[in-house]
């Protein structure tokens, strides 16, 4: 199985790797390093993201690409509910490598509004909600347009996730295929 590493000077994105942080919502590191991976595919649609943002004078912040089971697990463990967060058992489009996490940012890389941070876990993050402020809606439609102008779909439950088209006709990754220690512990089921 062949990924790309998604980071600079390849891909101008800038990178805040949350599952590498406790800046989470497990409030633990649950990966072993920062790393963000996409399949070919889903490098080649992010270069045209990347792109289309820096001709509106943006960035993208990445905050996850590929995620383990391992991470799937801890994520699920943390908060089972399959609005926000796949079940391991069937896999998410990130465990196929196919799926992004990021939003908009200035030049300078202060991060446009976008009414909740990140793995903000409640209706408030859904895309179409309308009780966030006028200027973070126009920000998520903005993120919105821009990843569907360069081949994503959305996820109507979290404005930061995108993913390719038929993200689950691609087969589930587990982490050790990518070489030892690429992410995680390589665990597959709950600890």
């Amino acid at each position: 199985m062949r990924f790309v590493t998604i980071a600079p000077p390849d891909f101008d994105v800038d990178l805040d790797l949350r599952y590498a942080t406790p800046d989470n919502l497990t409030r633990r590191p649950i990966f072993a390093r920062p790393l963000c991976l996409l399949r070919p595919e889903a490098a080649a649609a992010l270069s045209r993201s990347i792109h289309l943002t820096a001709a509106q004078g943006l960035r993208l912040r990445v905050f996850d690409g590929y995620r383990p089971p391992a991470a799937q697990w801890a994520l699920w463990n943390t908060l089972p509910d399959p609005t926000f967060i796949a079940d391991p058992r069937i896999g998410s489009s990130h465990g196929r490598g196919v799926a992004i996490d990021l939003t908009l940012a200035l030049p300078d890389g202060t991060v446009l509004d976008m009414g909740t941070d990140f793995d903000d876990m409640r209706p408030i993050a859904y895309h179409a909600d309308t009780s966030i402020s006028v200027t973070a809606q126009r920000n998520r439609a903005l993120l919105l347009g821009i990843m569907v102008a360069a081949g994503w779909q959305h996820y109507p439950f979290e404005w930061w996730h995108y993913q390719l088209p038929d993200a689950f006709s691609y087969p589930l990754v587990e982490d050790g295929v990518l070489g030892p220690s690429v992410m995680g512990s390589g665990k597959s089921s709950p600890g």
